[in-house]
């Protein structure tokens, strides 16, 4: 199992939610966040005065998938997000060494 952890703009969560739906994927956790990469924020000018907006909005997806699902999920979430302008945001993946359904006590594969 892993665990693919992508941040995106705000509003291509509607694509990349698609795009995961169309692959089959059944759940995921989507959380607002702020954060900055290389980009370092924006001035803004506020009432005459110009201010640093150090922390852009984000949307971060934590989605754990079987490996055989996690190219076609990453491939997804890729081509759903995708602006080709700065930033776009990243996907990290990495193992998951168990998963756990609470109600079931079912374990690996077959909690997810």
């Amino acid at each position: 199992m892993k665990k693919i952890e992508a941040i995106i703009k705000p509003f291509k969560l509607e694509e990349v939610k698609e795009a995961l739906a169309e692959i089959g994927v059944e759940g995921m956790t989507v959380s607002e966040v702020k954060g900055f990469g290389r980009q370092k924020g924006h001035t803004e000018i506020y009432r005459g005065s110009e201010y640093t907006v150090d922390f852009l909005p984000k949307i971060k997806l934590e989605i754990v998938l079987t490996d055989n699902l996690v190219d076609q999920a990453v491939g997804a979430i890729v081509k759903a997000a995708k602006t080709g302008k700065i930033g776009d945001g990243k996907v990290f993946v990495s193992a998951v060494e168990d998963a756990i359904r609470i109600r079931t006590d079912e374990h690996g594969d077959k909690a997810v």
